[in-house]
């Protein structure tokens, strides 16, 4: 199933996106925004009542945190789980069913519990900032400012009485484009009964498809990768890479000319695949928005 899942999301997130505009996306419409929202709650949701679950009063305290540690978490999870009934709610009958989740990132306990939180509710933070200037209902912007609030409140007690973590390390909180939300968010996923709902991202120009000759390869293998010049251009941007990204980071392959790359080595499982046109001087990073050449597609490496 998983298979299945991996190679229709690739088909899906291959395709060119709806054409820009300065009012936001052709053809996105409200409903596409709060699925969106709704895929990133039940994700959280489902972390926290897992993990809760898992680690009652007494782990909490053998992990040396005092039992208002967990209780700040139970309201957390109340909360997440009140987001994603609003959500539900809103989308009546249309609103799409859970993912089957995984958090072992990599061997769950309460201490990388406590670390990951953070990171959840910042990406989601994120998200509701990448995608808010494609709501155009204001009754449902103001709903989605309202629970980014609320979880950027999480994410800052997560920091302070939990993990230790500076809460507000810069001025302003950055965007994510959907793209890379999904992708983040599909590292803690095994299947979903409906595809991630990706939405396309504001771009000048279209955004061509990344085509993988094999979505099965193995470290150091060579495949043909392939992407269709962006609208206005006759020829493919040079240099250009390949991003591999997965849970435990990102590697770069530079695509020849004669369209081959070879998979870096080092990568296992799930992985996506974006073609780039230039890579950070920090090999460790994330390709920058201005530096995507295509849509993302999924591999399986092993």
């Amino acid at each position: 199933m998983l298979k299945e899942f991996l190679l229709a999301f690739a088909a899906v997130t291959s395709v060119r996106s709806a054409p820009a505009t300065r009012m936001g996306l052709i053809g996105v419409t409200d409903t596409d925004v709060l699925q969106y929202a709704l895929f990133l709650e039940q994700l959280e949701s489902a972390f926290y009542r897992g993990a809760l679950d898992q680690f009652d009063e007494a782990a909490f305290a053998a992990a040396g945190y005092p039992p208002s540690v967990r209780e700040g978490f139970v309201q957390i999870s109340e909360q997440e789980l009140e987001h994603v009934n609003f959500l539900s709610t809103a989308l009546g009958s249309d609103a799409r069913q859970p993912c089957v989740y995984d958090f072992a990132i990599p061997h769950l306990s309460v201490y990388t519990f406590i670390l990951a939180a953070p990171i959840l509710e910042n990406l989601g933070a994120s998200a509701y900032i990448g995608a808010a200037h494609l709501i155009k209902d204001p009754s449902y912007l103001t709903s989605a400012a309202s629970i980014l609030s609320v979880e950027a409140r999480h994410a800052s007690w997560v920091c302070v009485t939990a993990a230790g973590c500076n809460p507000y390390p810069q001025a302003f909180d950055p965007p994510l484009p959907t793209s890379e939300v999904v992708v983040k968010a599909l590292a803690y996923i095994t299947s979903c009964p409906q595809l991630p709902p990706v939405l396309p991202d504001v771009n000048d120009n279209n955004e061509p498809g990344l085509t993988l000759s094999d979505h099965s390869p193995a470290p150091g293998a060579r495949v043909n990768a392939r992407f269709t010049p962006a609208s206005g251009r006759s020829t493919v941007d040079r240099p250009a890479y390949v991003a591999w990204m997965n849970g435990s980071g990102v590697e770069y392959s530079e695509i020849r000319r004669n369209g081959e790359t070879t998979v870096p080595q080092g990568l296992n499982g799930t992985v996506y695949a974006v073609a780039v046109s230039s890579r950070p001087g920090d090999a460790a990073r994330m390709p920058s928005v201005e530096s995507l050449l295509s849509g993302v597609v999924v591999a399986r490496v092993s």
